[in-house]
């Protein structure tokens, strides 16, 4: 027979194949005794590392999904979360994360101020996304969310899952449907805010991207209470 190029490049990834496959193969990659296939796993990416990430591991119980990648521009952030889930891509720049094609979907746990962009970033990358609460900083940020995600075919979901549970939308069916008669009047609860803090400037301490984390919002000095939960009473957006 004659050796074509073709023909020589097809039978050598055949024998390399066969030369490289492992002669006791686990059964999970296999797909077997109950487990997922790792072909049909979704792969995560995780922007965002600080206190609201710690919900992230419970993509780890099942076994239908795995984080594949961290990302935050605090290096300390980023760093423990790796450690927690035992991943080892992490990166400062979310912009890294949306440019890797093995990535299926992003979890958007970041400072509000970068909810929208980062999730039309993201759907425009082919990524499916999952947005924490608050979704935008105006109306036009959430139709402009809505509006690409569903030009470019993406999932997207943020974080007001409770309107999805059972005994939640089993409530919206009564009131739509008047089992409760007329509705007159409507309580709204929201949790108690928090005041209070230093306001005081703070250089930036190393390994930490802080122009980064402000992205859009108005530039302000860096500190402490600012990049944390304790400072969730400043307005910098």
């Amino acid at each position: 027979m004659n050796t074509t190029r073709h023909n020589f490049l097809k039978s050598s990834a055949v024998l390399g194949a066969a030369a490289a496959f492992p002669s006791i193969v686990p059964s999970t990659v296999l797909g077997q005794g109950g487990t997922t296939l790792p072909s049909n796993r979704a792969t995560i990416g995780i922007i965002g590392c600080g206190s609201r990430s710690r919900s992230c591991g419970e993509y780890l119980q099942g076994d239908n999904a795995e984080i594949v990648a961290v990302c935050d521009p605090f290096l300390s952030r980023r760093q423990t979360r790796a450690k927690e889930w035992n991943v080892q891509d992490q990166y400062a720049d979310f912009r890294e994360v949306l440019a890797r094609k093995d990535i299926d979907a992003v979890h958007v746990v970041t400072p509000d101020h970068w909810h929208v962009p980062i999730s039309l970033m993201a759907a425009r990358a082919g990524k499916d996304v999952y947005c924490e609460k608050p979704l935008g900083l105006s109306i036009e940020q959430n139709l402009a969310a809505r509006a690409i995600t569903e030009k470019h075919n993406r999932i997207f979901q943020y974080g007001a899952q409770q309107r999805s549970m059972q005994h939640l939308r089993m409530g919206i069916e009564l009131v739509l449907n008047g089992h409760i008669g007329e509705v007159k009047d409507i309580y709204a609860w929201a949790p108690a805010g928090q005041s209070g803090g230093s306001t005081e400037a703070q250089p930036v301490p190393e390994n930490v991207d802080y122009d980064l984390w402000l992205g859009p919002a108005p530039k302000a000095p860096f500190s402490e209470e600012r990049t944390s939960n304790r400072g969730s009473w400043y307005i910098y957006d």
